[in-house]
């Protein structure tokens, strides 16, 4: 699984991104095996102006599903990036067991072969 962190108009401190990581690795657990690739851009919108502007868009990419693209603006980064990751977890767990069940229910090739 890679993990591509982009900042805009904020500065990416090796703190920064360490959080990101963390929190992206503990909100994603259990489902590494599935995840291709994860892209978080971290932004501020208003830049030195100031309020509710700090934004936390993560997309997941999982072979062949659709991707999984959050949102989040907060008044801080911290606070954006904790629930982007928390809400990311929740649906990508819910793509992995649609994928999971779907899976599951299909016979495999080698089944097929023996019950003829």
């Amino acid at each position: 699984m890679i993990i591509d962190i982009q900042a805009r108009n904020v500065s990416l401190t090796e703190t920064l991104r360490s959080y990101v990581v963390k929190r992206i690795n503990s909100s994603l657990t259990g489902n590494n095996d599935y995840i291709q690739r994860i892209v978080v851009r971290l932004s501020d919108i208003n830049g030195p102006k100031g309020g509710v502007d700090k934004r936390c868009h993560i997309q997941v990419v999982i072979p062949h599903q659709p991707d999984v693209v959050i949102d989040d603006v907060e008044s801080s980064l911290y606070a954006a990036v904790d629930l982007a990751a928390n809400r990311a977890g929740r649906t990508v767990s819910r793509h992995v067991a649609k994928y999971r069940k779907h899976d599951r229910s299909m016979p495999s090739f080698d089944s097929i072969i023996s019950s003829v």
